[in-house]
């Protein structure tokens, strides 16, 4: 699949932003199976500095500096990416998740790129209540990728998608108590759970290709960011899990960045002098070409 990729986002603001400073993480990532054939950000008012690097997880990020007074704040990225279909692996012929947690807790060396994601992050803390809920999905001896699928499963069928039920500060605690949010909590979630016995898991944020009801015409600019999990397993290395969906992505997920959590690849983060309140208008696009 080739897809054209658009997501602009508009801050309007009461009061002129005198200066601000933000972190971005919108460039698509070249990971296995999907290639960025092209992707510019446009920025205005024009950023009196804007540096590119790759951050401590690899992914492609952009800092930017806005030197002028402004009252609108206009961040577009637009990309083609083509994805391939993924060979999806034997599930059943990995590792013991039990195994797999004492080799990772054991003397090392160990391969850093992993065991960070086992440790706790921001929003996604390990508790005794998550894990009691990830718990059910790793009896003894099970297949680690097995258990993963099963705890995806069982979120995408004990949880109900709703947007206006949780913010990005919601616990995942909280999450098990209402039983409903968004597949960033979603994410979350399973991460902790996983974390919680040991097991590394990281997040994915990104974009699914949507398809509108039979009948209906395609709405321009009603697609949105997306996020899922990666679980890693010594057989197959890392291999995604989309606990919203109840799927293992393939040519529909588009990658952006990986983390620990939502906190370290966030679209856009930042700091402003002035500006008062301010209101986003969000619009994405994912149109296979």
């Amino acid at each position: 699949m080739i897809y054209d990729l658009s997501h602009k986002t508009l801050y309007r603001y009461s009061a002129p932003v005198a200066q601000s400073h933000h972190l971005i993480h919108l460039a698509p990532r070249a990971v296995p199976g999907q290639t960025v054939n092209r992707h510019t950000v446009i920025i205005d008012p024009a950023p009196a500095s804007s540096t590119d690097f790759t951050d401590a997880f690899g992914n492609p990020a952009t800092i930017l500096a806005i030197e002028q007074d402004h009252s609108e704040l206009l961040i577009h990225s637009r990309g083609q990416i083509e994805v391939r279909a993924k060979v999806k692996p034997d599930i059943g012929a990995t590792v013991s998740w039990a195994d797999l947690a004492r080799q990772l807790s054991g003397p090392g060396p160990h391969d850093l790129s992993v065991v960070q994601y086992v440790c706790a992050s921001r929003y996604a803390r390990p508790a005794p209540d998550v894990r009691d809920y990830a718990r059910v999905s790793f009896p003894q001896g099970r297949p680690v990728l097995e258990g993963a699928m099963d705890l995806t499963s069982r979120i995408y069928a004990d949880f109900k998608y709703d947007p206006r039920a949780t913010d990005v500060a919601t616990s995942v605690s909280e999450l098990l108590r209402i039983r409903r949010g968004v597949c960033q909590d979603f994410a979350h979630l399973a991460i902790a759970g996983l974390r919680s016995l040991g097991l590394p898991a990281r997040y994915v944020s990104g974009y699914l290709l949507t398809h509108p009801p039979a009948g209906q015409p395609r709405l321009q600019g009603a697609d949105a960011s997306h996020a899922w999990i990666s679980v890693w397993a010594p057989e197959t290395g890392w291999v995604d899990f989309d606990p919203t969906n109840n799927l293992m992505p393939s040519d529909e997920h588009i990658t952006i960045a990986y983390g620990r959590d939502y906190h370290d690849v966030s679209p856009i983060a930042g700091v402003l002098l002035g500006g008062g309140d301010h209101r986003i208008d969000v619009a994405v696009d994912v149109v296979p070409l």
